[in-house]
C-alpha cells in the first residue's frame, strides 16, 4: 500500500484564536489506539473545550479533546475523552513548563491533523486575552471587511 503524503486537517480549535494571544507554535505527536485513529480518519473529532497540561514526571498530555467512538468498533473501542500522551522533545517540554509558570500563560491545542499519514496536533503557547482585547479584535475584522466590501463595490463601478 502506498504511504500517505501530505496533510489533511482533521479538527480545528477555533476559539483558541479569538481567546487567546499565541505566543509560540509546536508540533506534537499523539499516542493513539486503532479505534481512536480509525474515528479520525472519519474526521470525527473536536478540541472545543481541551487543554494541555504536564504532569511532575515531565510528560504532556492533551486532555479533554473529544474523539468519539469508532461505529464500527467492538468491544476494544476506546474512552471518547481519555488523556491522550504528546510525543515532544524533553527541551522543547522543559522549556514549556518554564513559561507556563508565568502568568497568564498556558499552552492550548489549535489543530488536528495527518502529516504523511500520522496524526499530528499543533499546540501553541498562549496568553490569555482581556474581554476588551477580544471586543477590540472583532471590531477590526469587522473594519477590515467592510473596507474590502466597499473597494469591490467601486471597483465594480468603474468597469
Amino acid at each position: 500500500m502506498a504511504k500517505e503524503q501530505g496533510t489533511q486537517l482533521i479538527a480545528q480549535n477555533r476559539k483558541a484564536r479569538h481567546n487567546y494571544t499565541i505566543e509560540d507554535h509546536y508540533e506534537a505527536g499523539l499516542v493513539l489506539t486503532g479505534t481512536e485513529v480509525k474515528s479520525l480518519r472519519e474526521g470525527r473529532a473536536s478540541l472545543a473545550e481541551s487543554f494541555v497540561s504536564i504532569d511532575r514526571n515531565g510528560e504532556m498530555w492533551l486532555e479533554g479533546a473529544n474523539i468519539p467512538e469508532y461505529l464500527n468498533g467492538t468491544w476494544n473501542n476506546h474512552a471518547p475523552k481519555r488523556k491522550r500522551k504528546l510525543l515532544l522533545h524533553a527541551s522543547q517540554i522543559a522549556k514549556l513548563s518554564r513559561q507556563t509558570e508565568a502568568k497568564g500563560y498556558t499552552i492550548v491545542p489549535l489543530s488536528l491533523y495527518f502529516k504523511d499519514g500520522r496524526v499530528k496536533a499543533e499546540i501553541a503557547l498562549a496568553r490569555g486575552k482581556k474581554e476588551y482585547d477580544k471586543r477590540q479584535a472583532l471590531r477590526e475584522a469587522e473594519d477590515k471587511r467592510e473596507a474590502l466590501r466597499a473597494m469591490r463595490y467601486k471597483n465594480k463601478l468603474v468597469r
